[in-house]
Protein backbone atom coordinates (compact mmCIF):
# COMPACT_ATOMS: atom_id res chain seq x y z
CA UNK A 1 0.00 0.00 0.00
CA UNK A 2 1.29 3.20 -0.57
CA UNK A 3 0.83 6.82 1.03
CA UNK A 4 -1.70 7.90 -1.43
CA UNK A 5 -3.85 5.31 -0.77
CA UNK A 6 -3.92 6.28 2.67
CA UNK A 7 -4.81 9.74 1.84
CA UNK A 8 -8.22 9.77 -0.25
CA UNK A 9 -10.51 11.13 1.73
CA UNK A 10 -8.79 11.34 5.02
CA UNK A 11 -6.78 14.32 3.81
CA UNK A 12 -7.09 17.96 4.85
CA UNK A 13 -5.23 20.98 4.05
CA UNK A 14 -1.76 20.80 6.10
CA UNK A 15 -1.13 24.04 8.36
CA UNK A 16 1.79 25.71 7.40
CA UNK A 17 3.24 29.43 7.57
CA UNK A 18 5.25 31.56 5.50
CA UNK A 19 9.32 31.53 5.58
CA UNK A 20 9.37 35.18 7.73
CA UNK A 21 6.79 34.52 9.79
CA UNK A 22 6.96 34.83 13.67
CA UNK A 23 7.78 32.24 16.00
CA UNK A 24 5.02 33.44 17.75
CA UNK A 25 2.40 32.52 14.79
CA UNK A 26 3.95 29.18 14.55
CA UNK A 27 3.03 28.71 18.57
CA UNK A 28 -0.41 30.08 18.27
CA UNK A 29 -1.03 27.57 15.07
CA UNK A 30 0.51 25.01 17.63
CA UNK A 31 -1.62 25.43 20.68
CA UNK A 32 -4.49 25.43 18.78
CA UNK A 33 -4.17 22.02 18.44
CA UNK A 34 -1.55 21.66 15.25
CA UNK A 35 1.12 18.94 15.83
CA UNK A 36 3.41 19.87 12.43
CA UNK A 37 3.44 23.33 11.02
CA UNK A 38 5.18 23.21 7.69
CA UNK A 39 7.09 26.87 6.66
CA UNK A 40 7.17 27.57 2.48
CA UNK A 41 8.57 29.61 0.87
CA UNK A 42 6.67 32.37 -0.99
CA UNK A 43 6.52 29.54 -4.08
CA UNK A 44 4.89 27.16 -1.41
CA UNK A 45 7.53 24.84 -1.17
CA UNK A 46 8.52 23.10 1.61
CA UNK A 47 11.65 24.98 3.65
CA UNK A 48 11.37 23.33 7.18
CA UNK A 49 9.06 22.25 10.23
CA UNK A 50 8.16 23.33 13.04
CA UNK A 51 7.31 21.03 16.43
CA UNK A 52 5.99 21.83 19.84
CA UNK A 53 9.17 20.72 21.26
CA UNK A 54 11.57 23.12 18.51
CA UNK A 55 9.02 26.35 19.65
CA UNK A 56 9.20 25.38 23.40
CA UNK A 57 12.81 25.13 23.29
CA UNK A 58 13.37 28.69 21.61
CA UNK A 59 10.46 30.46 24.20
CA UNK A 60 11.85 28.61 27.41
CA UNK A 61 14.98 30.85 26.18
CA UNK A 62 13.52 34.26 25.57
CA UNK A 63 14.94 37.75 26.43
CA UNK A 64 12.95 40.24 25.46
CA UNK A 65 12.53 40.07 21.72
CA UNK A 66 14.03 37.04 20.87
CA UNK A 67 10.22 35.50 20.70
CA UNK A 68 9.81 37.49 17.90
CA UNK A 69 12.27 36.25 15.70
CA UNK A 70 11.30 34.43 12.60
CA UNK A 71 10.08 30.91 12.39
CA UNK A 72 12.63 30.21 10.16
CA UNK A 73 15.47 30.37 12.69
CA UNK A 74 14.17 27.87 14.58
CA UNK A 75 12.64 25.43 12.36
CA UNK A 76 13.88 22.45 11.65
CA UNK A 77 15.81 22.34 8.07
CA UNK A 78 16.69 18.59 7.16
CA UNK A 79 13.36 17.58 7.38
CA UNK A 80 12.21 14.00 6.42
CA UNK A 81 9.49 13.74 3.90
CA UNK A 82 7.59 11.34 2.29
CA UNK A 83 5.35 11.19 -1.52
CA UNK A 84 1.44 10.17 -2.18
CA UNK A 85 3.73 6.99 -4.01
CA UNK A 86 6.16 6.33 -1.42
CA UNK A 87 5.14 2.86 0.21
CA UNK A 88 3.88 3.07 3.92
CA UNK A 89 6.09 0.45 4.91
CA UNK A 90 9.07 3.15 3.82
CA UNK A 91 7.83 5.96 5.42
CA UNK A 92 6.58 3.53 8.77
CA UNK A 93 10.44 2.52 8.72
CA UNK A 94 11.72 6.49 8.61
CA UNK A 95 9.14 7.73 11.38
CA UNK A 96 10.30 4.81 13.77
CA UNK A 97 14.45 5.63 12.61
CA UNK A 98 13.84 9.00 13.42
CA UNK A 99 11.43 8.88 16.39
CA UNK A 100 9.28 11.53 14.40
CA UNK A 101 5.15 11.56 14.91
CA UNK A 102 4.53 13.04 11.83
CA UNK A 103 6.23 13.09 8.77
CA UNK A 104 5.13 16.02 5.57
CA UNK A 105 2.97 14.24 2.45
CA UNK A 106 4.50 16.58 -0.32
CA UNK A 107 4.05 17.19 -4.29
CA UNK A 108 6.56 16.31 -6.80
CA UNK A 109 7.98 20.40 -6.26
CA UNK A 110 8.34 19.67 -2.67
CA UNK A 111 4.54 21.54 -2.14
CA UNK A 112 2.76 20.42 1.23
CA UNK A 113 -0.30 18.56 0.11
CA UNK A 114 -0.76 16.51 3.79
CA UNK A 115 0.84 14.95 6.18
CA UNK A 116 1.51 11.32 7.68
CA UNK A 117 1.03 11.18 11.32
CA UNK A 118 2.34 7.76 13.31
CA UNK A 119 -0.15 6.13 14.88
CA UNK A 120 0.11 5.85 18.67
CA UNK A 121 -2.64 3.48 19.16
CA UNK A 122 -4.51 1.12 17.24
CA UNK A 123 -7.60 2.82 17.94
CA UNK A 124 -10.45 2.27 15.36
CA UNK A 125 -11.11 5.60 15.08
CA UNK A 126 -11.48 7.25 11.53
CA UNK A 127 -8.30 9.21 10.59
CA UNK A 128 -8.28 12.95 9.74
CA UNK A 129 -5.01 12.62 8.08
CA UNK A 130 -2.89 9.68 6.65
CA UNK A 131 -1.67 7.30 9.72
CA UNK A 132 0.90 4.67 9.84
Amino acid sequence: MFVEGMLQGASAKPVMIALDAKLIEAAKLLSSGADLVMVCDSKGVLRGVLTKTDTIRQISNCNGTTCMCHASTVMTRDVALCRGSDPLQDVSELMKERHLKNVPVVDGDNRPTDRAAHRASHSPRAPERCRI
